[in-house]
């Protein structure tokens, strides 16, 4: 009885490979996903930061609009500081999501021209990170509108 050799033409060699290849491209899929959730975490934390930071500065001014205690300055800059630390972090989370996003095409396209991964799909345009932009946005006119007392919140 003759063993039949195994070799990279083989037949089962090619299904394992074409298997390989699929789990690993849609591990990509998973990893961008996974930074998705990781900036909605980050927005999460920032929009709590910025809004109770806006909410504490806001009751506190107008407690000193209607009185004539002037104590309530150290109360409006927490609010204050909470805000800024809210932008700040959000700011930190999407400068991190782009690095890291960046960093993952990179290394598919190079698995892609290595003939590893097939990368038919295409890695949409994140929504998250829109809304996190359009949530930066909004933190920074709160922010404006607290220093400055002007704008949309003032």
């Amino acid at each position: 009885m003759v063993a039949q050799s195994i070799t990279a033409k083989s037949a089962s060699d090619q299904a394992s490979t074409e298997m390989a290849a699929r789990r690993t491209g849609m591990s990509f899929q998973r990893t961008r996903m996974s930074a998705d959730r990781t900036l909605m975490s980050v927005m999460r934390t920032s929009l709590s930061l910025i809004s109770f930071g806006f909410t504490i500065y806001q009751v506190f001014a107008k407690i000193q609009e209607h009185t004539s205690r002037s104590s309530a300055a150290p109360a409006r800059n927490f609010g204050l500081a909470l805000v800024a630390l809210g932008i700040a972090m959000l700011v930190v989370g999407i400068i991190y999501h782009l690095s890291f996003m960046s960093g993952l095409r990179n290394e598919r396209k190079d698995m892609k021209a290595e003939a590893l991964i097939h990368a038919e799909s295409k890695f949409p345009p994140s929504l998250t990170l829109i809304t996190a932009l359009l949530l930066l946005c909004v933190g920074g006119a709160a922010i404006v509108s607290m220093v400055f007392r002007v704008g949309p919140f003032g």
